[in-house]
């Protein structure tokens, strides 16, 4: 049997807008993610509701996971006449209405009874499978088409892909990875990769660079809070709100914790008072106020909380031992929009020590621009970057020329940066070339043809490379090749 046919209409030349069309029979496609294009990669996709490709055959859009770039165009997909289910993990069940609400009010339409329309309507198409179960999802003429969630620990309910294709006693394994997470990720088990596979399609975000060691960034996080908190100002991270704030909360609590079992060690009083220390250079840990200002990434963060039955072991001993990782004491959340202009206001003019976590991760909209606006001119304050920015983007732009005292623009304006610009690594929900690698090696049957999407060109030459070395050396047959 051939490879299947496969056309990828999205994250082909970059990082955004996944979504692979992967043909059963000649009649009869299967979606893999419909994501919605970011930075760069927009350009020539500016018109929101429209999509390149015909949904005509499309029997299914199977979804690795809920981030906007993988799933952002399936308002476009439904509008455009897609009559199919929406097969995904059980935890992505319950994320990806939430996600897809909110992209339906920014994009579409606010008007609520339009918005509670369409949510029946996505949850009606929704299937939710359990991992490691083969559901079949077509079957005619002797032809199947069977597929297989697995976990692929990049965010909650994140799945690679196993698609079976038979005809006769013909069978082929075809793989998406999706996005692959990386080791020792907060609240996820580390992913397994499959046992085989004839064709897979591999992202490559950093196939081109390996991540500083994540088992100690949680130590990096704090030295970099530290360092800020010394200006004494405000901390702001800027942060997606599904995953990277869920972890930023488990490891923020973390280091509450060992402040708080060291005080209690040392005969210190836990409590310190409540009066304000100007001019102190100490930080009152137990004082400093974690604030979430994203309405979104609390709704996510509860629906975390409801799914803790897939959180990986060690999370579940923090839950055993009475601790509230995603819920803690000093964690303030702000919803209203008032209530948060009204803090930033306040944090811009006091710089009272405190750490913000707000989206967007990569500062091209959401609360994290007011605070931008008001902050990033006082160098009192800090931002600490603890995720990918992404060509084009305002986050890019901040990283990289703010240590130098550049500008960047936000809402057509120019702020001159004059706060400290802190990054710290390990921070990535993504593989690096190290575990991109060893989830090609670690199968007993590698791939006889690798597709590398999802990257910037440098990061698929370079992961190309090294799969080349790797096939060569262990005297195996394959191609690798960027589409």
């Amino acid at each position: 049997m051939k490879h299947p046919k496969l056309i990828h209409h999205g994250a082909r030349e970059g990082v955004t807008g996944s979504c692979h069309q992967l043909w059963m029979d000649e009649n009869s496609s299967v979606l893999i993610d419909c994501g919605q294009f970011q930075g760069d990669d927009e350009a020539g996709h500016e018109d929101e509701l429209a999509l390149d490709f015909s949904v005509e055959g499309v029997k299914a859009l199977i979804v690795t996971h809920v981030h906007i770039d993988h799933v952002g165009r399936i308002p476009n997909l439904l509008a455009a006449g897609f009559d199919g289910p929406i097969l995904c993990s059980e935890p992505s069940a319950r994320l990806l209405p939430i996600v897809l609400e909110d992209a339906f009010r920014l994009s579409i339409s606010r008007d609520q009874d339009q918005l509670e329309r369409y949510l029946k309507v996505v949850e009606q198409r929704i299937i939710a499978l359990p991992y490691d179960h083969w559901f079949t999802l077509n079957e005619t003429d002797g032809r199947a088409c069977k597929v297989r969630l697995q976990p692929a620990g990049h965010v909650l309910g994140s799945a690679y892909v196993e698609l079976e294709l038979s005809e006769g006693s013909d069978v082929q394994r075809v793989v998406f990875s999706g996005d692959l997470g990386a080791p020792h990720s907060p609240l996820l088990p580390d992913l397994v990769p499959p046992e085989r596979a004839d064709l897979l399609i591999l992202e490559s975000t950093y196939g081109d660079r390996r991540h500083e060691d994540r088992a100690h960034r949680r130590e990096r996080l704090q030295a970099a809070i530290e360092r800020a908190l010394a200006d004494q100002g405000t901390v702001l991270i800027p942060s997606f709100s599904i995953g990277r704030t869920q972890e930023l909360l488990f490891e923020l609590e973390e280091i509450l914790h060992e402040k708080r079992e060291a005080a209690e060690a040392s005969g210190t009083p836990v409590e310190a008072p409540e009066q304000a220390r100007d001019g102190d250079p100490d930080i009152d840990w137990p004082q400093l106020p974690i604030i979430l200002d994203s309405p979104l990434a609390s709704r996510f963060t509860a629906t975390y909380k409801e799914l803790q039955g897939y959180w990986d072991e060690d999370a579940r001993h923090r839950l055993e031992e009475g601790r509230k990782p995603l819920s803690f004491k000093q964690l303030i959340t702000v919803d209203s929009h008032d209530e948060h202009m009204r803090i930033v206001e306040h944090l811009a003019q006091t710089a009272r020590p405190a750490i913000v976590i707000a989206g967007n991760g990569m500062c091209s909209g959401g609360r994290i621009v007011n605070y931008l606006k008001a902050m990033l001119g006082d160098p009192r304050h800090n931002v600490v970057f603890v995720g990918y920015q992404g060509k084009g983007t305002p986050g890019r732009d901040i990283q990289t020329y703010g240590p130098e005292g550049g500008f960047v623009d936000l809402d057509a304006e120019r702020i001159d940066i004059r706060a400290g610009i802190d990054s710290v690594g390990g921070y990535s929900a993504h593989a690096d070339q190290a575990d991109l690698v060893g989830f090609v090696t670690r199968m007993q049957q590698w791939p006889s043809e690798i597709r590398l999407i999802h990257g910037e060109d440098q990061a698929k030459q370079r992961l190309a490379e090294v799969l080349r070395e790797r096939y060569e050396k262990a005297s195996r047959q394959g191609r690798v090749v960027i589409p």
